[in-house]
């Protein structure tokens, strides 16, 4: 494809999806989306400034109009070409996965430093240009947008990126341009069934990122989907594929661990590697930043020193400590799999109690969330169940069918007087897991409305004030 099949001879400066964001000399790109049609919104477009408009059918405009089967497709492609096919020169490390992804890019990418790459990050805490840190986009990434990100990595003077890549990404199309130089999977578990609707149709989302464009392959074999996915490779003859885990089979795999409150030692045969992460799953995020590496032929030199000089992730698993006699900490999870190892990896920590304070949020995936009563009252001693980020949905409806699953020992929906209960009631010895939001700083209520709030700024304010 040529960009003049599209537009022929008008003068486009950027590439859009949403009219109310064209900006004069954009190309407007419309398709089906989540309940909108955006070919209704070709008038708009073309009064911000459009000169040109990509189409599944036909439009009335007085504009350069091209009709394309699949207008997501056409998109990548097209983002692709316009920015210079970027990533033919700057070599892109993927990561998918229900769980890891954040903590697994942040290791890749801190390796890829210590290796002297000068590496770019594109992820859920923001995007790394140069020696710029942005903010995250507020919605998964637009395919013009990352491209276009791509390109000015490179003219930033980065030679490699790690990138985060979720199922919606793939199933929209939206990485189809990226050339991968590594992908990793790290998982898949409950959620986003409320957009795929089978764990399926979820899997299909994350395979087709594997088999299309043949990228070099690294595959957790402790993960089901995992060792499926990686059997289904191998049958391909995928030239480039190392599975990662704890299975004796696994080909990067744990020797020796070693964990204490001050992180983890972990031995890779003769690798050895010191990492203030915590938990049998950040063992796995290591395993899989190692496999990562040695896909992009990194020195374990590089390997070791970049694994030992990132710190904690924001929000994984993070500790607040004010000099209270118990451990605090503050954790994403918000999926069951991800909650139940927070909460087995705080009974290691834990000299007395485990007390969990979580919720579920709304407009998301209702399924998980008795599943998610079930482990928090399974594998915690105490258990506040309060709101997560409830949207339009009541935040007692949610938390009725959280209870089915497992009853906790109080239901609190205020999230700030829920964190204040279960600090007031931990003793010395006691673990505190507050989890679903952790480095989010803004809750999501009814009718739009978004509030401040940090569960990690919070728990410090209870405790400074002595609850």
């Amino acid at each position: 494809m040529e960009l003049r099949d599209l537009w022929g001879d008008a003068r486009v400066d950027d590439l859009a999806v949403d009219a109310r964001r064209v900006r004069p000399g954009s190309a407007f790109f419309c398709f089906r989306g989540f309940g909108v049609d955006s070919h209704d919104w070709v008038p708009l477009a073309i009064e911000n400034g459009a000169v040109a408009v990509v189409a599944e059918r036909h439009v009335d405009v007085d504009v350069p109009l091209a009709i394309v089967p699949d207008a997501r497709v056409t998109l990548a492609e097209a983002s692709d070409i316009f920015w210079g096919r970027p990533t033919e020169s700057l070599p892109v490390t993927g990561v998918t996965g229900t769980s890891g992804k954040t903590t697994t890019s942040l290791l890749i990418h801190s390796i890829l430093e210590a290796a002297e790459r000068s590496p770019g990050r594109y992820g859920t805490l923001g995007i790394r240009v140069g020696e710029r840190a942005l903010p995250p986009t507020p919605w998964s990434p637009m395919v013009f947008h990352l491209h276009r990100t791509y390109r000015e990595m490179l003219d930033a003077g980065n030679c490699s990126c790690v990138v985060e890549v979720t199922s919606y990404d793939a199933d929209l199309r939206r990485m189809d341009a990226t050339r991968f130089a590594a992908l990793v999977f790290t998982n898949l578990g409950h959620d986003h069934l409320n957009f795929h609707g089978t764990m399926e149709d979820y899997f299909a989302a994350k395979r087709r990122l594997f088999f299309e464009g043949d990228p070099p392959a690294a595959v957790n074999v402790d993960d089901a989907y995992g060792r499926r996915l990686f059997d289904e490779l191998q049958l391909d003859g995928r030239s480039k594929l190392l599975s990662f885990g704890l299975a004796d089979d696994a080909e990067i795999r744990a020797d020796d661990v070693e964990q204490s409150p001050a992180g983890s030692h972990v031995r890779v045969g003769a690798l050895e590697l010191d990492t203030p992460l915590l938990g049998a799953f950040n063992v796995e995020n290591v395993l899989a930043a190692v496999a990562a590496a040695r896909l992009l032929e990194v020195p374990d030199e590089a390997i070791a020193a970049g694994i030992a000089s990132m710190p904690g992730v924001p929000g994984r698993l993070e500790r607040i400590d004010e000099g209270q006699p118990y451990a605090v900490f503050v954790d994403f999870a918000h999926k069951p799999e991800a909650l139940e190892a927070v909460l087995r990896t705080a009974r290691t920590l834990a000299d007395g109690r485990v007390i969990c304070v979580f919720g579920c949020g709304g407009d998301a995936y209702r399924g998980k969330r008795p599943m998610m009563g079930r482990i928090a009252s399974t594998l915690a001693d105490y258990v506040i169940l309060t709101t997560d980020n409830p949207r339009s949905e009541d935040p007692e409806a949610i938390a009725a069918e959280v209870v089915t699953g497992g009853p906790p020992d109080e239901v609190e929906l205020d999230r700030r007087r829920a964190i204040g209960r279960a600090l007031e009631i931990a003793q010395p010895g006691d673990v505190v897991i507050v989890a679903g939001r952790g480095h989010e700083s803004k809750q999501l209520l009814a009718d739009g409305r978004v509030v401040p709030f940090d569960d990690r700024q919070v728990a410090r304010e209870l405790l400074r004030r002595g609850i």
